[in-house]
């Protein structure tokens, strides 16, 4: 971004686009892309794999209930537990609909075995982490979400303050300034998404739950609403975690019997 802000031109070829960079090298003006190692990119791997199995199950869930919503059918309670999967079976719905929604569960069973798989080998490789144990003590990270955290953050010590970790995250509000005016806006959504949705639906147990941020919430929710002050705890949480894996630290804020329970999650997932 930093080089297309440079070089941004009307008039585009490969020819002219070499000879730019050309020019932009010998100044010494091309930003230096990070590059993690050879382990962090293998976990980044595994992890971003788990995210794509969740979202491909969320989207045969709703393909499921695209279709019970054609025959104005609505299950009252947890459509896919084992009630729910009964009901859907005595449903009346016609041969192709039903067709879809055989191989849709045929599809989700198969992926959730393979969540199943996947989550085992995670939570063998964050039991012995030492900053997947840091970051358990925040209020709606569990180990999953401290493994991708800390593989998509990568090197820490890039990042010379938390400013730029939030920037980097895109969480940072976006500000414009002319003379002696200035107005910040809406977050750049410039950055590393999975970081940034991850981010935000923590906050949102945070919100409720963490003692530190809940007034923070609060305080936020009342001037502009739900969803900023989600976005507010969420970047305050990065902050928080910026300074817990720089300094090697528990978070101030942890729950200690909350942090219990979820390393005991992960040793009964290794157990099974």
């Amino acid at each position: 971004m930093k080089t297309k802000a440079i070089a941004e031109a009307k008039i585009k070829s490969d020819k002219i686009d070499s000879a730019v960079l050309a020019d932009l090298a010998r100044a010494d003006l091309v930003s230096k892309c990070y590059v993690p190692d050879k382990n962090i990119r293998e976990m980044r791997s595994l992890v971003r794999h788990r995210i794509d199995l969740a979202q491909r199950n969320t989207q045969l869930k709703n393909k499921v209930h695209n279709i019970l919503d054609k025959y104005m059918f609505k299950y009252d309670g947890i459509l896919f537990s084992a009630k729910g999967l009964k009901w859907l079976e005595s449903q009346n719905i016609r041969t192709i609909d039903r067709q879809l929604v055989d191989a849709c569960l045929k599809e989700m069973t198969t992926i959730n075995e393979l969540i199943e798989s996947v989550e085992k080998q995670m939570a063998s490789i964050a039991i012995n982490n030492k900053k997947v144990d840091l970051l358990l003590g925040f209020t709606g990270i569990d180990y999953y979400g401290a493994l991708l955290l800390i593989n998509e953050i990568g090197d820490i010590t890039r990042f010379s303050n938390p400013k730029k970790l939030v920037s980097w995250a895109g969480l940072a509000p976006s500000l414009h300034q002319s003379g002696n005016m200035r107005w910040t806006g809406n977050i750049t959504r410039q950055g590393n998404s999975r970081i940034r949705w991850y981010l935000v639906e923590a906050a949102q147990k945070a919100a409720r739950y963490d003692p530190k941020l809940i007034p923070v919430y609060q305080r936020i929710a009342k001037k502009k609403g739900n969803q900023k002050a989600v976005i507010a705890v969420a970047r305050k949480m990065l902050v928080s975690i910026y300074h817990v894996l720089t300094r090697n630290e528990l978070y101030d804020g942890h729950r200690q019997d909350v942090r219990t329970r979820k390393i005991k999650k992960m040793e009964r997932i290794l157990k099974e």
